[in-house]
């Protein structure tokens, strides 16, 4: 998931009662929920470094662990360090903090493992994938549920208005523009619901909502976070039991089986997925739409096999360094020879369906 989803699970955690727990535990819960990412270092090495380590070992259980433990012992000795310079009591209690920080550290890989982009739970033992794929990797839904609470019982001061004023125009934007341009079904469903939230929201701050309710105001969004997502792995259910029935279709015409199927969640429509079937010879990506719709034959992509001994080019490429950690990565990963029967220059492009196809240029999702 994007780092402001991360955040905001963080700050309703805090708000929630882990506050309660010490003094800075707001603060620890927001870096408790993003610490995971700390794995960004690797882009010193490049992008095909950072590919190779992204969700690797501070995503598993075993890092998610050591991190938790290791963030609030740094926030306890610099609290002792800067009381001791300043000639004062330590304020932070090291129980609460350990407590707050193991809890929403866990949030992390599990948010992540939602998407399909997964994650590698038990390294360093396994390397294996797992994923979810029942949530887009940007939902601004949960946005709007986690968003609305962190606004409502921190807007104290006209400092705390204004940065919630900036986010607001600054992720309005997007919700107006990113949509449209990725070919979103009715985004006038998303925009009317956003806007309806503000509204809500502005409404509510002036009633004075969150002197009412207080914590119970996060709580609340934590309970719908976790309805919502139930609702998605439900619809996802649907979603590979249609998917099934839609691939068997379409790889019976070339007489083949199915060996992989995925159902993967779009940009904020829980009614559209995006499949990707593999068989012994093929991969294949549709749309498949739970309202029905679309037909998932009318946005049917078929990519062949390529046979390293027809395509020698293939089997060489694939000895690059770039390629092997691509392929480590790579769920469906799919390759096309361009060039085979030049005198020259032969040019081998991978990519994973998940994102892309090949050729179509999707940064470190695909290489040619």
């Amino acid at each position: 998931m994007d780092n402001l989803t991360h955040s905001l699970v963080g700050l309703a955690a805090s708000k929630a009662g882990l506050e309660k727990l010490s003094p800075g535990a707001t603060v620890l819960c927001i870096l408790a929920a993003n610490v995971p990412d700390s794995d960004i270092v690797t882009l010193i090495g490049g992008r095909w470094n950072y590919l190779h380590h992204h969700r690797g070992i501070t995503h598993s259980i075993l890092g998610a662990i050591v991190l938790g433990v290791t963030l609030p012992l740094i926030v306890y000795f610099a609290d002792r360090t800067i009381a001791r310079i300043r000639a004062r009591q330590p304020s932070v209690r090291l129980k609460g903090l350990m407590i707050a920080s193991l809890l929403v550290s866990a949030t992390h890989p599990f948010m992540d493992w939602t998407n399909n982009y997964g994650i590698r739970p038990f390294l360093p033992w396994s390397s294996q994938w797992f994923y979810g794929d029942f949530i887009f990797i940007i939902d601004p839904f949960l946005w709007m549920i986690l968003g609305s609470a962190c606004f409502l019982l921190t807007s104290k001061s006209k400092l705390q208005l204004g940065i919630w004023l900036l986010l607001a125009l600054l992720f309005t934007y997007l919700v107006l523009t990113v949509p449209i341009q990725r070919g979103l079904d009715q985004p006038l469903v998303l925009t009317t619901v956003w806007i309806i939230v503000l509204v809500g929201l502005l409404i509510s701050l002036k009633l004075g909502a969150a002197q009412r309710w207080g914590f119970r105001i996060a709580l609340m969004a934590l309970v719908v976070i976790a309805v919502y997502w139930g609702s998605l792995a439900s619809l996802h259910w649907f979603a590979i039991n249609e998917a099934r029935i839609e691939a068997r279709a379409i790889v019976s015409q070339y007489g083949e089986s199915i060996s992989d199927l995925a159902a993967m969640a779009t940009l904020a429509n829980p009614f559209q997925w995006s499949c990707v079937v593999e068989t012994e010879s093929a991969a294949y990506r549709f749309e498949l739409s739970l309202a029905g719709n679309h037909s998932a034959l009318s946005e049917l992509v078929r990519h062949e096999r390529a046979d390293t001994t027809d395509f020698p080019a293939v089997e060489q490429a694939l000895q690059d360094e770039r390629a092997r950690i691509f392929l480590d990565f790579a769920r469906f990963p799919v390759a096309r020879v361009v060039g085979a029967d030049c005198m020259t220059q032969t040019l081998v492009q991978l990519a994973d369906l998940r994102y892309t196809q090949p050729g179509s240029g999707r940064g470190t999702f695909s290489l040619g």
